[in-house]
Order: C-alpha cells, then structure tokens, then sequence
C-alpha cells in the first residue's frame, strides 16, 4: 500500500482497504499522466476502471469556470453513464503575479491542443519582469455516488522558477519549486512529489472519508 495511505490511517487501514475492497469506481480521466499518477497513489484494493471501461470515448467538455465544477462534470457525467461511483480532479496553477491565472484553464493556457512546452512558455511570458513568483498548485476531487456528491481538495505552494528545470511529471512541473525545496517537481524524486503533492493531499480526505463511510 502506498506510504501516503499509511501516513492517514496507520491502525486501522486493512478494515478501511476490506471495505473498498468492493468497489467499482470509475476515474473519470482522459489525461493518460493524471490517470498514472492518481493511480500510483490509489491503494491496489480499488477495482478502479477506465472510461474505456465502461464504453466512455468522448472527450467530457469543461465548461465549468471552477476547479469545483469541472471536477463535478467530469465526475456525474461518468457516474451517470456507467451507474458505479465516479471520481474525477481537476487541478490548476494559480499564480500570484496573474491574478490566479491560468487556475481552471491550465492545460490550455495557450490555446486549445496546447502542449506543456506550449503551456510554460507562455507563463514564462506572461511572468517576465515580475518580482513576485509565488504560485500554488490545487486540486479539487469530485466523488459522485449515486445522489450524494463529495469534494476533498489539497494544494501545494512554491514559486514559479526562471526556466523549466528537469524532465520528470508533467505539466508546469519543470517551472514549479515548491516550498523547503530548491529543485522542481521536473527534478524532485517521484515518491518526494507524492508526499508533497496537491492531488496526494485531496487523495489523503477522501481515503479518510472513506474511512467514515465504513
């Protein structure tokens, strides 16, 4: 089991594990590097499936203008189509500097179909000449269950760095140095990211709601 799950339930997580044990959840991404990485964190008890999965195809439209309500979108569209439990994140990069850009538009900061490399050389112009570079990471998880619809978030601060640094993760990781630390989440060891991560504390909430509903 994974260390982060250790770390929010360390006497009693074989019954918690025993519960889950059970459930069908669908991860309700398209992202193939949001779905490795959520999946690298999510205990093996899971019986997590793929959009594919339960014969999801389409790309789910965001048009929600909140971290909140693109999660919950991408989350009841698949709970609804498939009728199991839907978990879905959105995440973003907020920048001080930018007035909390580009938050909910992150993966498409630079236009639509835009690369990472895309992505970070726009913020790098957009952040020329601009003393303060503090920025944070958040992600907003979306659990939908039937009727009942839960939110666990986590965010993660730093700074935004002069120039993209290290080749690991994805997205702005290679600009993003989090606090107490002097290398990227481009360079910083994948299990020092997961202990420090946005989506590793929204994953910490809702393992120990799960907890609750045992």
């Amino acid at each position: 089991i994974c260390e982060v799950f250790r770390a929010v339930l360390p006497s009693n997580s074989d019954s918690v594990l025993s519960y889950l044990a059970g459930m069908k959840i669908v991860l309700s991404t398209q992202n193939p590097n949001k779905r490795k990485e959520l999946l690298e964190m999510l205990p093996d008890h899971y019986q997590i499936l793929s959009p594919l999965e339960v014969n999801w195809t389409e790309p789910i439209a965001e048009t929600g203008d909140t971290l909140r309500a693109n999660a919950l979108i991408k989350a009841k569209t698949l709970s609804d189509h498939s009728g199991y439990p839907a978990l879905a994140d959105d995440s973003g990069l907020l920048v001080d500097a930018l007035r909390g850009a580009p938050g909910v538009y992150s993966a498409r900061y630079a236009g639509e179909g835009a690369t990472d490399q895309d992505n970070m050389a726009k913020l790098l112009r957009e952040m020329a000449g601009k003393p303060n570079r503090k920025a944070h990471f958040e992600t907003v998880l979306a659990f939908v269950d039937g009727g009942s619809v839960h939110y666990f978030s986590g965010q993660v601060h730093g700074h935004i760095g002069e120039q993209p640094r290290g080749q690991n993760g994805f997205g702005y990781d290679p600009l993003f140095i989090p606090e107490g630390h002097d290398q990227s989440f481009g360079q910083l060891p994948a299990e020092t990211k997961k202990s420090l991560s946005h989506r590793s504390q929204a994953l910490k909430a809702f393992l120990a709601f799960i907890q609750t509903k045992e």
